[in-house]
């Protein structure tokens, strides 16, 4: 869908608003966790509930929740134990969370701010579909610094739309953006079964357009995304950036990525569309065998990158049996 869809039109719908699952990881998050708990509570969108997993936070991270869970109250924030067993696993742990009944869900890192319309596009572009479809909505991000002030914003990805053929390659929507419509939280809670995941964010990715749900890239960057010392996962952007990525290929992390996005969708291949069906298995051929099959191979498949360089970058790691 090229268009994102008029948010005052849906405002003036008569239907009662949609509850939103808010699916918020925390570890050691003192230090921006109720700045962004602040952030959503400015949502313009009014019908939300947090659900917060806790990963063994030795700091006042549980102190903060408890703070606001008597300020708010059952209604609309949840505490629950993480599975401590890194951030995939505790993000998956909520997604697949058969007690979490909403409309839609939002992840949610502990260390952003959100926009107050974030919550009211995603729903906005989620409402208009049919509910009986996967869909998933995903955007840019604008970048800040520990202390909240801006530093431009991140990669726009707008070269092709979001597919299964770009999503077998390369994430191009952070977890910190995606909102997911409850068809594609059923979808993951019953086909998430590999813990060797490269992310949470890229499986969810990869899962609702392989199996022919809907996905929305929004040029509009929702989502205020903080970088520090400790982010686990960084903006993706400048030239640094591609100069890491091309010392992922060649030091065979790109490849490592790539074995467990393999791995992980074999046991529900069938889920996939035939056209998809077709694109793993052409990729999976671009990954061995001799180098003419193997470029023939990944040419046959579709995959692509966002990017003119990254895409060359592709056959470059095919070449050097790098993919």
């Amino acid at each position: 869908m090229s268009q994102h869809p008029s948010i005052d039109s849906y405002r003036s719908s008569a239907a009662p608003p949609p509850l939103v699952a808010v699916l918020l990881c925390t570890y050691q998050g003192e230090d921006f966790l109720a700045a962004q708990l602040n952030s959503i509570a400015r949502q313009t969108h009014r019908r939300w509930k947090v659900w917060a997993s806790d990963d063994g936070s030795r700091d006042k991270t549980l102190a903060i929740l408890a703070h606001y869970k008597k300020q708010w109250g059952d209604a609309l924030l949840s505490v629950l134990p993480g599975p401590r067993a890194g951030f995939v696993a505790n993000f998956m742990s909520l997604a697949c969370n058969a007690d979490i009944h909403a409309d839609h869900y939002a992840f949610a890192d502990q260390d952003d701010l959100w926009e107050s319309d974030k919550i009211a596009r995603a729903v906005a572009w989620l409402e208009i579909l049919p509910a009986g479809t996967p869909a998933l909505y995903m955007s840019r991000t604008r970048l800040i610094d520990e202390d909240g002030a801006e530093l431009g914003f991140a990669p726009l990805f707008t070269a092709k739309p979001p597919t299964f053929a770009n999503a077998m390659v390369q994430n191009i929507g952070g977890g910190n953006t995606m909102v997911f419509n409850a068809a594609a939280q059923k979808l993951i809670a019953a086909n998430t079964k590999d813990a060797g995941m490269v992310s949470h964010d890229w499986w969810v990715y990869m899962l609702v357009t392989g199996a022919g749900g809907m996905a929305f890239y929004d040029t509009y960057p929702g989502v205020r995304y903080r970088q520090h010392s400790e982010n686990l996962v960084g903006s993706n952007a400048g030239f640094l950036a591609r100069l890491w990525r091309a010392a992922l290929v060649f030091g065979g992390r790109f490849k490592d990525w790539s074995e467990r996005n393999v791995r992980s969708l074999t046991p529900v291949r069938e889920l996939l569309t035939p056209e998809n069906q077709r694109i793993f298995d052409q990729f999976a051929a671009a990954r061995s065998g001799p180098l003419p099959l193997r470029l023939l191979a990944l040419r046959r498949s579709g995959v692509h990158r966002q990017g003119f360089i990254d895409n060359i970058g592709l056959y470059v790691a095919a070449l050097f049996n790098r993919l």
